[in-house]
């Protein structure tokens, strides 16, 4: 197929997300070249493409921007694409019989969308229903934070998340809310500056609509200090 019929297929298919597993999109040989090898190839690229822009890399500003790109992309922004990288969420005991649900709200969120990579910034809010184990607050956001370094969709993001926290803590009581601000649609194309995404995934007795209704009544709450 050629590159002139490539762009019209694109063009008619716009932002329109196309729906697939919740697994990221991985080959089978995608960890058998290491950090150092990755970033030395895509250096190569990164360099290829300033070239074809017309860009002088001679200059003192630019000459090492395709070193700190590939290192960007494989040690930063997506290094929660390699497995070894996943939090070890250890989990406790609630020996202090805690049923009420848990809600870590506004967590920071730094993703890339995976069809342009432009950068996806928002918050993300996660609750769960203790079965009998927690997990240390600090752990869920890192959960998100390693399933947001890599390129991504907002939707298969909100359940990863949610399918994590489900094996970490042996409950299907956890749900995750995700509003983001995509600089595909921010920044290019339409150009709506203001607009955001939200996302949602309930699980367990987050499906009930008044345990869904108290998480995100909780959301809510002001929490100015």
């Amino acid at each position: 197929m050629d590159l002139e019929k490539q762009l019209k297929e694109i063009q008619a298919h716009g932002d329109n997300h196309i729906g697939s597993s919740t697994d990221t999109p991985l080959r089978p040989d995608a960890f058998e070249l290491s950090d150092i090898e990755k970033i030395a190839l895509i250096k190569k690229d990164v360099k290829n493409i300033m070239n074809t822009l017309g860009l002088d890399l001679t200059d003192d500003s630019l000459k090492g921007t395709p070193t700190r790109v590939a290192k960007m992309f494989v040690q930063e922004i997506f290094a929660g694409l390699h497995p070894d990288r996943k939090p070890k969420a250890s989990t406790f005991e609630n020996k202090y019989k805690y049923g009420e649900m848990l809600v870590e709200k506004n967590i920071t969120l730094y993703s890339t969308c995976e069809h342009h990579l432009l950068p996806i910034v928002g918050k993300a809010h996660i609750a769960y229903i203790s079965s009998g184990t927690v997990v240390g607050l600090s752990k869920m956001n890192r959960v998100v934070d390693y399933f947001a370094k890599r390129p991504q969709v907002q939707e298969r993001l909100t359940m990863q998340i949610v399918e994590e926290l489900q094996r970490v803590l042996g409950t299907e009581d956890v749900a995750c809310v995700i509003d983001a601000k995509h600089l595909c649609v921010n920044s290019r194309g339409i150009r709506d500056i203001d607009s955001s995404t939200v996302t949602s995934e309930f699980g367990g007795k987050f499906k009930d609509p008044q345990t869904r209704r108290e998480f995100l009544d909780y959301i809510n709450l002001d929490t100015e200090f």
